[in-house]
């Protein structure tokens, strides 16, 4: 008689937003004991995510790579991203599955937070009803590029805004008038807009631009300093509030 098989469980672990010193200790612990390692990455790349947590996998660890067909960022609406993404998150979904299924624990590592604009999210919402999923907050990219420019975010009663970039212009503006702190995140191409955006709100004196927060290769500038219009991906606009203070 074949013994049956308890279905293994998703960890959906944040590992922060690049120092492996930010990655708390249990994501550590978890990625040391991961019988599956799983991790999003561009094809022909190592992944991000895998390369902060290098210091915690253990020899011997499963590792499976899941790699995007897309990468530029742009709007969820688009049909290309809807078909092309969309069936490569089917496709990963079912890979987790198979270990899951087989009894076999998988540990799904996650830039910053697993919740916060994470890839983590289209799996989890796929496989939740299905296997025993255990999240592991982590560090926000934003946190990270807060820390590095020594930028306070909110005061007192300020609301924050987190806003990508893939927003339309006006909506951009809209949103900053509308709000006394912002995270303006996913730039890429769409940065020359950001820019035309903050600049219309009236706010580039208060706005600063990482490149990297907390990573090999960080840059930390104010807005009105940055010359040029190349972004790339791990970049982000900051614009603390400036509210009630003791």
């Amino acid at each position: 008689m074949t013994a049956l098989v308890s279905p293994g469980t998703l960890h959906g672990v944040g590992v922060g937003p690049g120092d492996a010193e930010l990655v708390t200790i249990r994501a550590a612990r978890l990625i040391g004991a991961a019988p599956v390692l799983a991790y999003f990455a561009k094809k022909g790349r190592r992944g991000h995510a895998r390369t902060i947590v290098e210091p915690y996998v253990r020899p011997g660890t499963e590792e499976l790579p899941l790699h995007y067909p897309l990468t530029t960022e742009m709007s969820f609406a688009d049909p290309l991203y809807v078909r092309e993404v969309g069936s490569f998150y089917e496709a990963a979904a079912e890979a987790l599955a198979e270990r899951l299924s087989a009894g076999r624990d998988v540990v799904l590592i996650a830039e910053g937070d697993p919740l916060f604009y994470g890839s983590f999210m289209h799996l989890y919402i796929r496989l939740k009803d299905r296997f025993a999923v255990r999240i592991t907050p982590g560090v926000t990219g934003f946190s990270g590029c807060a820390a590095a420019a020594g930028l306070p975010m909110t005061w007192g009663d300020d609301v924050l805004a987190v806003l990508p970039g893939t927003l339309s212009e006006d909506d951009l503006v809209a949103r900053l008038k509308g709000t006394d702190a912002a995270v303006i995140m996913k730039l890429g191409s769409n940065f020359p807009k950001v820019r035309r955006a903050i600049a219309r709100a009236g706010l580039t004196a208060r706005a600063v631009y990482i490149e990297r927060g907390s990573m090999d290769g960080e840059a930390v500038l104010p807005l009105a300093d940055k010359i040029d219009d190349a972004s790339p991906y791990f970049s982000l606009v900051l614009i603390g509030g400036e509210g009630r203070r003791p």
